[in-house]
């Protein structure tokens, strides 16, 4: 699977910016992912370790990926060393997410 097999075709990221964005998330997956479930086909729920800036860093991640991509729905909480993002899509777009998981797996076995 290529690097930006997940980005979908409705993606209003200029498509220069594309493959930063993906390295920002294969970044934050390779670094920060402690844990990937699917509670529903249209739901990923990720957990996130935490530390200095890091929620500040989710957040500003999914605010601008929301911006591109306004067919996801981020959630994120946070606990004492734990970042929860919950990400959910309609059922358009569960190819995607099926892809973005795909990616989280990869990011936890590097």
């Amino acid at each position: 699977m290529s690097d930006l097999a997940w980005v979908p075709r409705s993606c209003t990221l200029p498509t220069e910016e594309r493959p930063l964005r993906v390295a920002e998330w294969d970044t934050l997956f390779s670094e920060r992912l402690t844990s990937s479930s699917r509670p529903e086909p249209l739901r990923l729920r990720l957990g996130l370790a935490g530390g200095q800036d890091i929620e500040e860093r989710v957040r500003d991640l999914v605010e601008r990926e929301s911006g591109c991509c306004s067919f996801f729905t981020f959630t994120t909480t946070s606990a004492e060393d734990l970042i929860g993002l919950d990400i959910a899509v309609d059922p358009a777009h569960e190819g995607v997410l099926d892809a973005l998981a795909a990616c989280t797996t990869a990011g936890r076995q590097r």
